[in-house]
């Protein structure tokens, strides 16, 4: 069973975060990268992380849901809301999710943290 792949849309994109989950042997991507801008639009970061195999991990909340609804078949949406998620909380609960998980699972699926 393959581990879901993560990419961090220009929301979510730390560093700290981004180094944390690679160090704990997680492919992870991030906004921006060489194929994404840090003034890429929402739309093209999901349809890059789809077209990547990649879950997206955003604060975004409202327009990813909207996006959710536009493109039904998107690779996976992770929702969390900065104000009250910790640092160590989405380390720890990104972790988990990709523990948990198959890479083939996640179609269409949205998650709040």
């Amino acid at each position: 069973m393959s581990k879901p792949k993560l990419h961090l849309d220009m929301d979510t994109s730390r560093r700290d975060l981004h180094r944390a989950l690679v160090t704990r042997g997680y492919d992870v991507t991030r906004t921006p990268n060489p194929e994404i801008t840090e003034d890429a639009s929402d739309e093209y970061q999901l349809l890059w992380a789809t077209s990547h195999n990649r879950i997206i991990f955003t604060f975004n909340i409202k327009d990813y849901l909207n996006l959710a609804k536009k493109h039904p078949s998107h690779g996976g949406i992770i929702l969390a809301n900065q104000k009250t998620t910790s640092p160590d909380k989405m380390i720890s609960e990104l972790s988990r999710v990709i523990e948990e998980n198959s890479a083939g699972n996640w179609t269409g699926v949205v998650r709040l943290l």
